[in-house]
Formats: C-alpha cells, structure tokens, sequence
C-alpha cells in the first residue's frame, strides 16, 4: 500500500511508502532560525534519511529560505525554513528491466503537514531526477 502517488516532470510515477514527519523547530528553546542553525537542521534531517533506510540512495531536496526581517541579531539575519522536515521512500518500476523495481529515500521541507500528492505537491519534489538518482532492486 502506498501513502500517495507523485507523477515527477519526467513523466515518471512514483509511489510514497514511508513518511516522517516533524516540526523544523520543535525544541528549539532559545535563539532565532539563522543560517548557522538551519545548515545544521538541513543536515540532521539528510542524516535521519541516511539512517532510516541504510542501503538505498539518499537525496536532500535543497529547502527555501525565507529572510522575514532584515535586521541582523547577534547570530546573523532571521532565516526561516519551511515548517516541517520530512524523509520519505519512494518506489517505482525498474530502471533496468531485468530487476523487480527502484527506490530512493528523500528528505525535504514543506510548510504543512500533509502527504505530498499528485500536482500538488512540491514542484522541487516533482522534479527529483529519478533515473539520476534511485537504485534498483530486486525482490
């Protein structure tokens, strides 16, 4: 059973398996998002995908920066992220017909929390290079 479907400007479909989400800035105590604590976020989220499916290939989908107020604080310019991280699987048919099928494990960062699906889902999701990317397997 898959959790949605995305069709990639390729043309290819992809089917969405598994799905974490959480909150960009759950536990963050004090401080404001910057630029040194978002790097840190978007590479501790690469990190989670890395280790939530070891053996499949990892892609960060680059997240938007948002610069709300343009007075810098003590560590720099308000930098926001998109409210929720996410790490995906996904799986599709095979890129070599000899083997049962191709996965790849994003990690992304969307502004709600809803299951990514069909045209609405992010463009910068929808335009993963699929056949760059994924990794075939076989069952």
């Amino acid at each position: 059973m898959s959790l949605g479907h995305i069709v990639l400007l390729s043309g290819r479909s992809i089917r969405l398996t598994e799905l974490r989400m959480s909150s960009t800035y759950g536990g963050m105590l004090e401080g404001y998002p910057c630029k040194r604590i978002n790097d840190r976020k978007v590479s501790w989220v690469q990190r989670q995908a890395e280790l939530a499916v070891p053996h499949t290939p990892v892609h960060l989908v680059p997240p938007s920066r948002e610069y709300p107020d343009e007075t810098a604080g003590a560590f720099g310019p308000v930098e926001v992220l998109p409210s929720v991280a996410c790490v995906g699987v996904f799986d599709s048919t095979a890129l070599d017909p000899a083997m049962d099928g191709s996965t790849l494990t994003v990690a992304w960062f969307q502004p709600a929390a809803e299951v990514p699906a069909g045209e609405d889902a992010d463009l910068a999701l929808r335009s993963i290079r699929w056949e760059e990317l994924a990794q075939d397997y076989e069952l």
